[in-house]
């Protein structure tokens, strides 16, 4: 879809403010006590945020690209794949599109945060904790080292997937063929003859983004959440940090800025290697 720039950032933030809303809105759900799915468990989770970022996915894939995370839009800009003049506008608009998601999160469930006693739990559903943090100083070692090695390979799954398979979906053969043949499939006159060719193809691989999310939920998710994604844990942990008791509790605790570093740092750099080895073995 032909669209401003403008128009690209504004989907960017929603489409972050949606991953955050499913996302965030299902640990809410689990977390929080007194919710009617409270407990349910961590495949409620995984399934929030499978189509936290499925949906999105089918929503603007083919309007913003659907980064929806900092980390895939550097790992994209250093590859040569994503201008740089837009890095930066994206990034503020996946961070604001954050932060926008987790208020509505907070504001419907509201009288959840002041029942629950557990400040972990509090935190839990903003952004990422690593299990093996106790509240203890000697614990912290330990945590961000285990944290980092999470958050690293589960990004690195993350991205390597995800470029594979919207860059290798079936039908993409036809498109390289085309461009030697001189029909530019980014226009609309290329889309008309190669549609029936390709949207299938790219349909089932935008889907397959969400359960490739909710398995990695599910097989990555117990040390750390995880976070795999710097906007969707440095935007709701801002806003832990400033809201008030008077909105999270008696309860509320600490935003643990200590541990914060390591969802932004790690998925930076797991991006940028996994869309340089794709652009290795496949694009050379």
């Amino acid at each position: 879809m032909d669209v401003t720039w403008t128009v690209k950032y504004i989907t960017e933030f929603l489409g972050t403010a949606i991953l955050i809303i499913l996302g965030n809105g299902a640990v809410a759900n689990v977390e929080l006590k007194g919710t009617k799915g409270h407990a349910s468990g961590w495949l409620t989770i995984a399934i929030g945020y499978g189509m936290g970022v499925m949906i999105p996915a089918l929503m603007f894939g083919n309007v913003s690209g659907n980064h929806i995370n900092p980390a895939f839009t550097l790992g994209l800009a250093t590859a040569g794949l994503f201008p740089w003049a837009q890095v930066l506008p994206y990034i503020c608009a996946q961070l604001l599109g954050a932060i926008a998601g987790q208020a509505v999160v907070v504001a419907t469930h509201r009288p959840y945060y002041l029942q629950t006693e557990n400040p972990n739990a509090i935190l839990g559903s903003f952004s990422t904790i690593v299990s093996v943090d106790n509240g203890k100083e000697e614990s912290r070692n330990s945590g961000l080292t285990n944290g980092f090695i999470n958050e690293f390979f589960g990004s690195f799954v993350l991205f390597f997937a995800a470029i594979a398979m919207t860059k290798n979906y079936f039908g993409a053969e036809v498109v390289q063929y085309a461009t030697s043949q001189g029909i530019d499939a980014s226009t609309v006159a290329g889309k008309v003859q190669l549609g029936s060719h390709i949207n299938s193809g790219l349909a089932v691989s935008h889907m397959a983004l969400g359960f490739l999310v909710m398995a990695l939920v599910t097989s990555l998710g117990g040390p750390t959440g995880p976070g795999l994604n710097p906007a969707r844990d440095l935007g709701p942990r801002i806003l832990h940090h400033f809201l008030p008791k008077s909105v999270l509790g008696e309860h509320k605790g600490d935003s643990k800025w200590w541990y914060a570093w390591v969802p932004v740092v790690a998925p930076i750099l797991a991006g940028i290697a996994a869309v340089a080895l794709y652009q290795y073995l496949y694009a050379a």
